[in-house]
């Protein structure tokens, strides 16, 4: 595997200063979750360093990349390819830096839709890069605080701000994070954390 030093110096030479700067904030958030919740730190700094390392990489290019990889991407994500970011960048992290770790491939995948069943590194890198310092959307502070009180309760928040964004810009939402809001749900409802609206 390559040492962070040389992930870094990969990042730089083909990430914006902008996209660089957001990974590298998302990596010191992700270290510092994972030491609030018990977590591995140094699996959680790598995973958010490399999380976004496609996503500078064209939609077409994206395609092309994927197909070599023998991925296709799904109907929803065909539709919406700035979702395909998170794919692509599980297989550059394997191929160029020599990441095997399936949990830190996984949080790589997932980070932006979200998934049902995430492990707690996957979480800590789903939120992290809501909150990170970088940010500075309305209630991030909120989110930052919420985050480090519960972990669920802040993903649920940041995927019900992501959905209600997506709706009203009449955009795709991929299945992956309706059925990542639907497992928060399940869990913190049996935590008694949370209720759940029920039809008449």
């Amino acid at each position: 595997m390559l040492s962070q030093v040389e992930i870094k110096d990969w990042l730089q030479t083909r990430l914006s200063e902008k996209r660089f700067s957001h990974s590298l904030g998302v990596a010191q958030e992700a270290e510092r979750l994972a030491k609030h919740y018990g977590a591995d730190p140094q699996k959680a700094y790598l995973a958010g360093l490399v999380h976004d390392c496609a996503k500078e990489v064209s939609k077409d290019e994206t395609m092309v990349q994927l197909s070599a990889f023998d991925i296709v991407p799904d109907v929803a994500a065909a539709a919406a390819p700035w979702l395909l970011h998170g794919t692509l960048g599980a297989c550059v992290a394997k191929q160029e830096f020599g990441i095997e770790d399936e949990e830190i491939l996984d949080a790589i995948r997932y980070h932006t839709t979200g998934k049902a069943d995430m492990s707690l590194l996957a979480r800590i890198i789903f939120i992290a890069d809501f909150i990170e310092p970088g940010r500075t959307y309305p209630d991030v502070a909120m989110l930052r605080e919420m985050t480090y009180q519960n972990l669920e309760e802040a993903m649920l928040f940041g995927i019900d701000y992501t959905i209600e964004l997506l709706v009203k810009k009449k955009m795709i939402i991929h299945p992956d994070t309706i059925h990542c809001r639907n497992d928060l749900m399940i869990e913190l409802t049996a935590k008694g954390k949370q209720g759940i609206m029920h039809e008449n």
